[in-house]
């Protein structure tokens, strides 16, 4: 049996990986292991390939995609925020201020929980970026969708056990933004292949000196030479190691699954995951730091010249990162 003990915060995670190494599959698992072990779980399908909804079980009722509607999610974020004059002028990096409304989990009775996340049968709470739209081909990234994910994780902050679960994009396309710092640990998976620990070596090396928390989880692994060739290529980064499922294979080809189908060495690679997560101190103030700075950032490169207006005037010096903040904005 395996005991559990967890802080009382909020905790987010990203899943990240080369395309095919079943990012998106640990990343459900996961999901439903902490909804059954904690909660609440938030699941936030940030890839292009928007697939987390079926590996969650979810055939139908997608929830509304959050980069289609982000003046709508702007406006509600702003509040009165004398800093921020409109939607308009509010970009994925705008942080929060005095006068921001602020979400929490416990308390998902917001326009933004209630309007873009739906609960999946395996218990965590779905939110996704949504695909490209036809008026989107050939003029956007996708970096404009994910953008929405961005601000809903600036305006997020504690409550009691809470979690959220990103699947990301593939390889290192996540560091186009901000967006790889604003979690408290990252797993990246990677297949016993150079190209899978080839993900691992770019993405130590882009975030080197931010403070990013990163832990691999091997997978598809078939015995110890794989084992091995993992160990060898990213140290003690190597967390948990996940070999051939049939419970897996058979929730990919559409079958349904439960926890009690996964095989004991999958369920305790999971354990793994939450235990490393839970003992991940919180360090609400590089959160906020690194939120000015890459707002900051973002500002300089495009922001300001797109908006016409200076837009580090949004940063607020007295606002204060952490959970007293939920109170004070209600």
């Amino acid at each position: 049996m395996i005991f559990i003990t967890r802080l009382d915060r909020l905790v987010r995670v990203a899943f990240v990986g080369k395309g095919g190494s079943g990012k998106t599959t640990m990343s459900a698992l996961f999901a439903r292991y902490t909804a059954r072990h904690g909660g609440p779980v938030v699941a936030i399908d940030a890839d292009i390939n928007q697939h987390l909804g079926l590996a969650l079980g979810l055939d139908d009722g997608q929830p509304p995609p959050m980069g289609a509607h982000l003046t709508e999610i702007k406006e509600y974020l702003r509040g009165d925020n004398p800093r921020i004059a409109s939607a308009e002028t509010m970009v994925k990096t705008t942080p929060p201020g005095r006068g921001s409304r602020l979400l929490s989990l416990t308390e998902a009775d917001d326009p933004i929980h209630t309007r873009f996340a739906v609960t999946v049968p395996a218990g965590p709470r779905l939110m996704v970026t949504g695909p490209f739209a036809d008026d989107d081909l050939g003029v956007a990234c996708y970096h404009s969708k994910i953008g929405a994910v961005e601000l809903y994780l600036n305006h997020l902050v504690d409550g009691p056990g809470e979690y959220v679960v990103t699947d990301m994009t593939a390889g290192a396309d996540s560091f186009a933004s901000g967006l790889f710092t604003r979690f408290d640990v990252t797993f990246l998976v990677a297949e016993p292949t150079r190209q899978g620990v080839g993900v691992y070596h770019q993405y130590r090396d882009y975030a080197a000196g931010h403070g990013v928390a990163l832990a691999v989880v091997g997978n598809k692994v078939h015995g110890p030479a794989d084992v091995a060739f993992l160990r060898e290529h990213v140290g003690d980064d190597l967390l948990a190691c996940v070999g051939h499922s049939a419970a897996v294979r058979a929730m990919e080809q559409g079958r349904p699954l439960t926890l009690e189908d996964l095989e004991p060495d999958v369920l305790s690679a999971l354990a793994r995951l939450l235990g490393r997560l839970d003992a991940q101190p919180k360090d609400w103030a590089r959160f906020g730091r690194q939120a000015e700075e890459f707002h900051l950032r973002n500002a300089r490169a495009w922001a300001n010249r797109a908006v016409g207006e200076d837009l580090s005037a949004q940063i607020d010096p007295d606002f204060v990162y952490g959970p007293t903040r939920v109170s004070l904005s209600r």
